[in-house]
């Protein structure tokens, strides 16, 4: 044996450092881990009227940063790090592949700029006007008879001719009628209008009938006043309220942060509502991190039903509680339910 390392010392050098880069330096496919991904400030990414944020202090986005681990890597998500989870690609993206979840993240980050500028214009008492232009198609079940003949993309104008207020109006119109009835969807595909005519199927988790597609809002909005969100690499809808918050302020000229370092998340509602999001532990972490003094959290109401269904939930400020406690962190956490919620609070700041 010591004879034949001997003679060819060389090659097995060769292959063990092969090995090693392999293991340490090249990343798993198919997993990806989910971490505390920093705090982006919106001070150079939004502008109202071609002007920027002079104010002290400044409003973050948080985020949960992902990425394909490599070997240790993934032990370390796995055995020695409380915030980072290990997720596999389908648990992360679905039947989507990376452009199309990309897509996605892509309309729910559009239509949540748009009820941002919506709702913040409304507070500063300047006229603005959203428009529901359709539901963007952001999934096809393979149960649906559509499947195939609507695509993610997919812009869904009007059904059977009728045209809707919002996403809810249209789907108590498809829940209304009964799965095998055959309904016309009016939709644009790459900017060109189609129709296709199909049955509804039922659809067991909602117990109801439906076309069997997953949706956002396509809408437009309407200022007086020119006003820009221009941010790369950031998708879903979870900025909403800070971007509120940064557009009011620039809107009606309050110094809402009083110098502080102020990081929060929540969607934003047309109804004023902030809204519940995911991966609200590792948000506070990197609020922590970055030296946030103050984390604005979505106050969001559990249900009986809910707590039925899965004991362990608890509500978005519930959890970031938690984990400030854990990491043992002076940031403030605060909860909110509205967006005028928490502009009182911002306001009465000392």
């Amino acid at each position: 044996m010591n004879s034949f390392i001997k003679k060819h010392w060389k090659k097995i050098g060769i292959v063990l450092c092969i090995l090693i880069f392999l293991v340490r330096f090249i990343p798993l496919p198919y997993y990806f881990i989910e971490g505390p991904g920093g705090a982006i400030s919106l001070r150079s990414a939004v502008k109202v009227d071609g002007k920027k944020d002079k104010q002290k202090g400044d409003f973050y986005l948080t985020a949960v940063s992902m990425w394909h681990p490599t070997l240790p890597d993934l032990i370390k998500a796995k055995f020695f790090s409380e915030f980072e989870e290990l997720v596999t690609q389908e648990e992360v993206m679905g039947s989507y592949d990376t452009t199309e979840y990309w897509q996605v993240q892509n309309y729910l980050l559009e239509s949540s700029r748009n009820v941002a500028i919506y709702q913040a214009s409304k507070l500063a008492g300047l006229t603005s006007k959203l428009t529901f232009e359709g539901v963007n198609v952001m999934s096809v079940d393979k149960r649906s008879k559509f499947y195939g003949k609507l695509e993610v993309g997919d812009i869904v104008t009007s059904i059977d001719g009728l045209t809707f207020r919002n996403t809810k109006e249209m789907i108590a119109y498809v829940q209304s009628k009964k799965a095998g009835q055959i309904v016309t969807v009016y939709f644009e595909h790459k900017k060109k209008k189609r129709q296709v005519k199909e049955k509804l199927v039922y659809l067991k988790e909602n117990k109801s009938s439906g076309i069997g597609i997953s949706l956002v809002d396509n809408t437009k909005v309407k200022t007086n006043v020119p006003i820009k969100i221009d941010l790369d690499k950031v998708g879903g809808p979870s900025g909403g309220m800070m971007f509120t918050l940064e557009i009011y302020q620039l809107l009606s000229g309050k110094n809402l942060r009083h110098g502080k370092k102020i990081a929060g998340t929540g969607t934003m509602e047309e109804t004023g509502a902030v809204g519940r999001i995911g991966g609200i532990d590792k948000k506070v972490v990197s609020a922590s991190q970055q030296g946030i003094e103050i984390f604005l959290a979505p106050n969001d109401e559990i249900t009986q039903k809910m707590r039925k269904d899965d004991p362990k939930l608890a509500s978005n400020y519930e959890e970031a509680k938690r984990t400030a406690e854990k990491i043992n962190t002076k940031m403030k956490i605060v909860p909110v339910k509205t967006i005028q919620e928490a502009v009182t609070y911002l306001e009465n700041l000392k």
